[in-house]
This record gives C-alpha cells, sequence and structure tokens, in this order.
C-alpha cells in the first residue's frame, strides 16, 4: 500500500480534494514524519507546526489546487509573516528577527493551498555549495548520512529525498536548486529570470542572479506549482515572456526531435567518473527517444572569467545585505555575528567603489550574451549538477575556492544568463548516491524543460527510488 509520505504533492491535494483525506490529517501525518526523521537529518530548523495547526483550525486555506498540502520555505528568500527567518545568520536568530509580512512568493504558495509546516536549513546567507551553517549545524543527506546535502537549499532539498514533504521552496543563485536536487535524489527547476517575483522587497539580488521556486519529487509538481506561482509585480525590473499555455499542458506533450549538446568539463574543470557517466546516461536515454545528440558546448564554458565576475557581485550583495540586516535589526552587524567567510566577503564589498560595481556589471552582461547565442542553434545543453557525488561533511566548509569550484562548475552561468535550468536525478552510483543531471534552455523556455522531462521521467522513472534514511 502506498503511504501518503510517499505521494507526490499533486497526488497529495487530490487527495484531500476527494475527501480521502482531510488537511487535518494530512498534516498531522507530515508532522510526524518530519519528528521521525529529522533528528538524523537537521533539514527542519525552524518547525512551525503550532502555527500550521493553527490555520487547519481557522479553516484559513487558499482555493487553488494545492489546498491541505505541507511544504517547507526554505529559512532565506520568500518571507512568511509573523515567523523567524535567520537566513542561517546567528546575528538573525540572535535578534529573533521576525518576518513583518509575506513576500509575494509565499502569498501566491498561500492561495495555492499550501500549508507552512516549518523553514529549511541554508548555509548562511545562501553563499556554500554545503549546509553546514555554523548557526544550526549540518544537514545530512539522506542517502549516506556522512555526505552533504549541496546548497544552499540544502534542507529543503533533504526534506523532500526523505519523504518529510513532498514540495519545499528552494532559491538559486548560483546553483542553490540545482546542484541540492542532484546530491539528494530530487527534481528542481531553477526558472528564467524575471519569471517569478522576487518582491514587494527585492527587484533583484546578486546582480540578476538570483531566482526563486520549490524542489520537488515530480516533473508534474513543478508544472503545477509553477502555474500557480509564475508572473511578476509592476515595476519588477525584469519580466519573462509570458508561457503560451499552462505548464502542466506541457507534460507529455510531444517536444519534437530536439539538438542537444553535453558538457562535463574541460582542462581546468574536468567532470569526475560519475559525472561523466551521468551525462553519457542520460545523452543515451535522449537519442533512444530520438533526439540528435553531439558533444558541442558553449565556448563560452572554457572560459576562467566567470568565477572573478560573480565573486565581486557577491561580495557586493553580500556587504548590502548585512548593511539590511543592521537596518532591520536597529544595530550593526559585528564581526562575530556572522561566519568568517561572510565576514570576509562583506569586507571586500565594503572596499568596491561604484564604478568597479558597475563596470563588473557589464562584465556580466555581456557574458551573457556570448553564452546564450550557443541556443540560436541548439535546443539544449545536459552537464551533471556537480562534478562528484556528495562530498563526506566537513570537508567543504571553509576549504579553498578551487575545490569549491571544482564541486560545482556546471550550473552559475545560467544564473548570469537569466537562462532556465532542471536538475534530474538520473543517476546513481554503485554505492547509492545519487548524481543530477542539468538541462540548460534558451531564456523564457521553461516549457521546452518541462516537455522534456517528463518525457525523461516517462522513460526513466525515479519517484519509488526511496533513500534508506525514510525506511
Amino acid at each position: 500500500m502506498t503511504r501518503i509520505s510517499d505521494l507526490d504533492a499533486t497526488a497529495q491535494a487530490e487527495l484531500v480534494r476527494s475527501k480521502a483525506c482531510s488537511p487535518s490529517e494530512l498534516l498531522e501525518e507530515t508532522i510526524a514524519g518530519i519528528q521521525r526523521v529529522d533528528p538524523k537529518l537537521n533539514a527542519v530548523v525552524i518547525p512551525l507546526f503550532d502555527e500550521a495547526r493553527a490555520q487547519v483550525a481557522r479553516g484559513e486555506f487558499g482555493d487553488g489546487p494545492f489546498r491541505g498540502v505541507p511544504m517547507l520555505l526554505k529559512d532565506l528568500g520568500a518571507t512568511l509573516a509573523g515567523t523567524p527567518q535567520y537566513g542561517g545568520t546567528r546575528v538573525l536568530r540572535d535578534r529573533r528577527w521576525i518576518s513583518p509580512h509575506d513576500s509575494e512568493l509565499t502569498a501566491r504558495f498561500r492561495r495555492a493551498g499550501f500549508l507552512f509546516v516549518g523553514k529549511a536549513n541554508t548555509p548562511e546567507l545562501g553563499l556554500s555549495p554545503t549546509t553546514e551553517p555554523d548557526t544550526f549545524g549540518p544537514t545530512r543527506n539522506p542517502w549516506k548520512l556522512d555526505r552533504i546535502v549541496g546548497g544552499s537549499s540544502g534542507g529543503s532539498a533533504a526534506a523532500v529525498a526523505s519523504r518529510m514533504v513532498a514540495v519545499a521552496h528552494a532559491g538559486d543563485g548560483g546553483g542553490s536548486i540545482r546542484n541540492p536536487a542532484g546530491a539528494c535524489g530530487v527534481a528542481g527547476l531553477k526558472p528564467s529570470r524575471g519569471r517569478i517575483t522576487l518582491g514587494p522587497d527585492i527587484g533583484e539580488a546578486w546582480s540578476g542572479c538570483v531566482t526563486e521556486f520549490v524542489v520537488a519529487r515530480s516533473v508534474r509538481d513543478l508544472a503545477n506549482i509553477l502555474d500557480c506561482v509564475h508572473g511578476v509585480l509592476p515595476g519588477d525590473p525584469v519580466a519573462a515572456a509570458p508561457p503560451a499555455r499552462r505548464y502542466a499542458e506541457e507534460l507529455g506533450r510531444d517536444p519534437g526531435r530536439l539538438r542537444v549538446g553535453l558538457f562535463t568539463g574541460n582542462a581546468s574543470y574536468p567532470g569526475g567518473v560519475d559525472a561523466r557517466a551521468a551525462v553519457a546516461g542520460c545523452a543515451k536515454l535522449l537519442a533512444s527517444l530520438g533526439h540528435y545528440v553531439h558533444d558541442g558546448y558553449p565556448k563560452e564554458l572554457d572560459h576562467d572569467d566567470l568565477g572573478r565576475i560573480l565573486a565581486v557581485s557577491v561580495a557586493a550583495s553580500v556587504a548590502h545585505e548585512l548593511a539590511g540586516i543592521a537596518a532591520r535589526t536597529g544595530a550593526p552587524v559585528p564581526r562575530e555575528g556572522v561566519e568568517p567567510a561572510t565576514w570576509a566577503f562583506a569586507e571586500r564589498g565594503r572596499a568596491l567603489t561604484a564604478p568597479e560595481y558597475l563596470s563588473n556589471l557589464d562584465e556580466m552582461h555581456r557574458y551573457s550574451m556570448r553564452l546564450s547565442t550557443w541556443w540560436e542553434t541548439n535546443d539544449l545543453l545536459v552537464t551533471p549538477t556537480m562534478s562528484e557525488p556528495a562530498p563526506e561533511i566537513g570537508t567543504l566548509k571553509g576549504a579553498d575556492v578551487e575545490r569549491i569550484v571544482r564541486l560545482v562548475p556546471y550550473t552559475s552561468p545560467y544564473n548570469v544568463s537569466g537562462q532556465p535550468g532542471i536538475a534530474l536525478p538520473l543517476h546513481w552510483t554503485p554505492d547509492g548516491l545519487p548524481l543530477g543531471i542539468q538541462l540548460v534552455a534558451k531564456q523564457g523556455a521553461e516549457d521546452l524543460l518541462l516537455r522534456v522531462a517528463s518525457q525523461i521521467e516517462a522513460a526513466a522513472p525515479w519517484i519509488d527510488r526511496r533513500p534508506p534514511v525514510c525506511a
């Protein structure tokens, strides 16, 4: 018999809609699962069980298609009125910062019918590809407890993979949806720039690199939820072209014969054995589905200056964020209020001049234009999400930049270009660790990604794979 926790969010919503399960029953089942599993993982760092129960008792549900389905919000990004949000930082935790209002994305989740049962762990301010903040400690991988879960949406990905929730909010400034999805064996979509608003408080973050959405266990959840939350607010700096139809209508739709390139690495950052195997397996599957697969990729990926460009943008953004924390809480952020790496970023950002920042922004835009031209004659690029399976906890925190870049070189180019990318769990190592693949399409082409992803999911389903922690 299928357990409720094994169902995706779409199926859980159908249980509620058909009255086979009440919202209260679904919520209590979810809370029990979190209480049973999370002590092993440390994914849910701010429980909101009582708040969710009160919401059910008051009958405060949106009328959307996910009425009564529990979800987690990441402890960074989308805000929930009246609840703590710390961004993984000691300073906000110690000052007990409470969000004064919902962000627009949270409001859309609420209108879609979701119940918020907690906040998921994240590295401090989303700055690391491993979720090991000093504030809350490491989140452990449900497939192997001594391994990382990726970052920065690592708590979200671990919670979905371990069946604590069917779906969780996530954000992505350099790979923070796709890397954790790949490390934990779930699906994650980074939408195009301008697809989902960051308002009302933010127009753009990290020079336009940040987007928000969810991680989930099925492609249909990604499509159905995107239908509920996409769109911008008046005054947003960028608006992606509206879709031709509902995203759910792309599921099962014939994508046609696509031209697909492959990238596993280069001389500077070669992919490991499993990364190459993951891409080769996806290439073989796509070819069997009738697509034209070749070894080409954007040559801009061979240029080594992207890390430098991104570092300037992130440094400026961290300095800005710490100034914002000081303004919101009424006191400067002391050096001991954040981790040393965060403080170092902020110091570098404070030293930047306005002309230096704007020159760097010009470089980002030029890189984006050069990179994006490859999709004028190609439809998709396939890459791994990481260069190797999830490393051991403790081996990345405080590691040199070169080690980190070698692990996650595949995702950040498309934060700069604003293109959509989807992570799918297609490869597992012989010892049972997932390593995801990434599909990248041109700007605005989430419809194509969902069409192909649903085709891949039908041919090589993954939803019944359960990590040992929830056995």
